[in-house]
């Protein structure tokens, strides 16, 4: 398959960074993208530039998702959009964990429960879902951001299983750290939290860029219609997953 196969996309987390990117290069193959996100502003400006179909919602409301998009025909779903925190489970509110697995992993499975059956049915689609090597390695950082994506990373498998011997693919595209607002957002989404978390996670660095996860999901949909990339890891040369921390007392 290739993208003359596909007609239609849907791309959660559309107003921003990756999702807004992807949004872009699917456009721009020829695809008419539903975008869907919460806000409006961006979602306006992202339309206005490619011709996107917005659909402002919130991806935890189930009943607002099935009437925005229950009705649609997609032949490639995007589930790109995604929330962290800072900290751990120790320092981690009631909020914060609701927000996370609402948002990173019901949101996404509820999607895919409305959308997956027509491909099923038609024979035909590509299920994109954006993790993280959060889900698959273990390093300090937010424990449940990296309990979700690791549900991501199973998601991402076992939907092979519930779609086999239909023309479906499924691919995991798994990053790390990627140029985008994710940090500043943590840091409070001010514009000096946005200037200062450019200047702690990304100045000097040679992180990702959006335009190489764009270029992933390329080659996983371009590829012959017997070919289902399961997943791509993409890490920046400098970043490492591992790590062995021991702790002296």
């Amino acid at each position: 398959m290739s993208f003359s196969d596909y007609s239609t996309a849907l791309v959660t987390g559309a107003s921003t960074g990756m999702g807004a990117a992807i949004a872009e290069r699917l456009a721009k193959r020829g695809l008419t993208v539903h975008a869907l996100a919460r806000n409006e502003d961006r979602l306006k400006e992202l339309a206005d530039k490619t011709g996107a179909v917005p659909h402002v919602v919130d991806l935890t409301d189930t009943a607002a998702l099935t009437a925005a998009v229950g009705n649609l025909q997609v032949d490639v779903l995007v589930n790109c959009a995604g929330v962290s925190r800072p900290g751990n489970i120790l320092d981690s509110s009631e909020s914060d964990i609701d927000e996370l697995v609402d948002v990173n992993l019901r949101g996404l499975l509820q999607l895919t429960r409305l959308v997956l059956p027509g491909m099923v049915e038609r024979d035909l689609g590509h299920v994109i879902n954006v993790s993280s090597i959060a889900g698959t390695y273990n390093f300090y950082g937010h424990t449940v951001y990296h309990a979700t994506k690791a549900a991501v990373h199973q998601v991402s498998r076992q939907l092979r299983n519930d779609t086999v011997g239909k023309r479906i693919r499924v691919t995991e595209i798994c990053p790390g750290r990627v140029e985008t607002e994710i940090f500043g957002r943590n840091m409070g989404g001010t514009p000096e939290a946005m200037e200062e978390a450019w200047k702690t996670y990304y100045e000097g660095y040679e992180s990702l860029t959006t335009d190489d996860i764009v270029n992933a999901m390329d080659y996983a949909i371009e590829t012959p219609r017997h070919v289902n990339v399961g997943m791509l890891e993409l890490m920046p040369t400098f970043q490492v997953p591992g790590g062995l921390t021991f702790d002296r007392r």
